[in-house]
């Protein structure tokens, strides 16, 4: 509750980004609804989140290996970076092609 009042008063949603690529060409870029499921996290709101941009939950698992791994280095790293990778275009990918279907 403290959250969305903070979100409330600063207007974060109030500055978001445009995507210019829709704006330019009028099409969806693979990264539309980054922002605003990034924003639904923040509030908690876990399933709109993925709802908005699926590929949200496999990048925050990315980021978190990357910063885990940084701190502390971690056997078959490459391995796991390189998995992490393959599963997170993937989703954009799916997730973007759905879109247009």
């Amino acid at each position: 509750m403290r959250f969305k009042a903070l979100f409330i008063f600063l207007g974060i949603e109030n500055y978001m980004l445009p995507c210019f690529t829709k704006q330019l060409l009028g099409v969806d870029c693979p990264g539309c609804g980054l922002q605003r499921s990034a924003l639904f996290l923040l509030k908690g709101e876990f399933w709109a989140a993925f709802h908005m941009y699926p590929a949200i939950y496999p990048m925050l698992l990315l980021f978190a290996f990357l910063g885990i791994n940084k701190l502390s280095p971690i056997k078959y790293s490459n391995t796991i970076t390189i998995t992490l990778m393959i599963s997170t275009v993937g989703f954009i990918l799916t997730n973007y092609i759905l879109k247009f279907i």
